[in-house]
């Protein structure tokens, strides 16, 4: 009972900012047909900035009420900017090129923004566990976990509800369903589609640096951290679905519990199982579990 405890719970958590993670690079995808390979940038960037709001919040005994405040924050910020630069300077230019110059130009952002990183914040490891250790510890059928590490299962369901509702009860989430299933028709219709690229280009990034900025308390931060990340983050939306919502919420379940139970069993195969059964996917469903449909144009 225990060990299944154990697996369900140490899931749950991976599952969680992985599908934070991986819902912004399905909403990039989803909307904008690009394969953004820089996502694992707003992680990265979104785990320092955290992690160093964190330690200044700390060093200058300021409230501990101000961590949270600080996180949202550092997510925000990191989204914005980031998001904006990279969509307005690089992608903006490339939205008519072949796909595979995308991946590749992502992919040299993702490069140099982790050089920055360097430049910026060292190459010291920053080890920000004070929200963590605030929180405590709960006891759960004689199981210790971190509180801090639970909430994450919270925030990932407020994340989730919030773009269902985004997308399903308001105007903007109309729009994008419009600009996801045809884009000429949409600009032929009066949509700002540029104007819906950046900001669903920067809700994205803003969805990625959150995942780091959150989860930046329950490990250390240091260069390269972020690369494993979104390597599962890519096996996400492919067992998934490319641009599935639903798919991106179901692949993070399948991938966490999966790398949860390897860990506790057969910790060689930790990889393996997650990548086994992406492959058993493609081979049965190419597009993915869920998906969305292709617009068949006559």
């Amino acid at each position: 009972m225990q060990f299944w405890a154990t697996v369900l719970l140490d899931g749950l958590t991976y599952a969680s900012y992985l599908f934070i993670v991986s819902l912004g690079l399905t909403i990039i995808f989803g909307v904008m047909k690009i394969l953004n390979v820089a996502h694992g940038s707003f992680y990265a960037w979104g785990a320092y900035t955290s992690a160093f709001a964190i330690g200044f919040i700390s060093d200058n005994d300021l409230s501990e009420a101000l961590f949270l405040p600080a996180i949202l924050i550092s997510a925000i910020l990191v989204g914005v900017v980031l998001g904006y630069i990279i969509e307005r300077f690089i992608l903006r230019k490339m939205y008519n090129q072949d796909i595979h110059l995308i991946v590749l130009a992502t992919f040299g952002v993702f490069l140099i923004f982790e050089d920055l990183i360097i430049i910026t914040f060292g190459v010291d490891p920053y080890l920000p566990y004070q929200p963590a250790m605030m929180l405590g510890w709960i006891d759960i059928v004689g199981l210790n976990r971190g509180v801090y590490q639970l909430s994450l299962i919270l925030l990932a369901t407020i994340v989730a509800f919030g773009c269902w509702y985004g997308l399903t009860k308001t105007k903007w989430g109309k729009l994008l369903q419009s600009v996801i299933y045809d884009r000429e028709i949409s600009e032929a219709m009066g949509i700002d589609v540029t104007k819906v690229y950046v900001v669903t280009f920067i809700g994205g990034a803003i969805l990625g640096a959150l995942g780091g900025a959150y989860v930046a308390p329950t490990t250390s931060v240091s260069p390269g951290f972020a690369i494993d990340l979104v390597v599962l983050s890519f096996a996400v939306v492919v067992i998934g679905g490319m641009g599935s919502i639903p798919g991106a919420l179901i692949g993070s379940l399948i991938v966490g519990i999966l790398r949860a139970f390897a860990v506790h069993q057969a910790p060689i195969l930790e990889l393996f199982v997650v990548f086994a059964v992406m492959a058993i996917v493609l081979i049965i469903r190419p597009e993915g579990l869920f998906a969305p449909p292709k617009p068949r144009k006559i």
